[in-house]
């Protein structure tokens, strides 16, 4: 996590996302800057979702989807157009997540179809957009 908060490529500071209750820290979601680089050397800004994390005694009362909503939210406010994500497959489409594979887009590593997700944060945002994700070095660390 340190490593992705250093990387001043990657990291957006306004894409950290953290939720407090009586003012401990519960949950952190972040998202940070990637790349989506084309066959034919086209290369498009994208975010990763990654991590995504609430302590266990505060699971399953909403904390992760509302740090996701939020995240997602700011996110499009700064302009970015699209996420990726790694995750289950039933928990992220709730969020507009789709098969990333419908764009044309692919993980550097294997993952099974279902579980590699992004989603559009703007009208289109994916629509001439394809190739494979290269995440930053940081995430070797994490």
């Amino acid at each position: 996590m340190r490593a992705l908060r250093t990387d001043g490529d990657a990291f957006v500071g306004a894409l950290s996302v953290v939720a407090e209750v009586e003012g401990t820290v519960v949950g952190h979601a972040l998202l940070t800057r990637i790349r989506i680089e084309a066959a034919d050397g086209a290369v498009h800004e994208s975010l990763a979702l990654a991590p995504v994390a609430v302590r266990p005694d505060r699971q399953r009362q909403g904390i992760g989807s509302e740090l996701i909503r939020r995240a997602l939210e700011r996110a499009a406010a700064l302009g970015f157009s699209s996420v990726v994500v790694l995750g289950h497959a039933a928990y992220y489409p709730r969020f507009g997540f789709r098969r990333a594979s419908e764009w044309g887009i692919r993980a550097p590593f294997p993952v099974p179809d279902e579980a590699f997700m992004a989603v559009e944060l703007t009208d289109g945002g994916l629509s001439a957009v394809s190739g494979t994700v290269v995440y930053p070095k940081a995430f070797d660390a994490v």
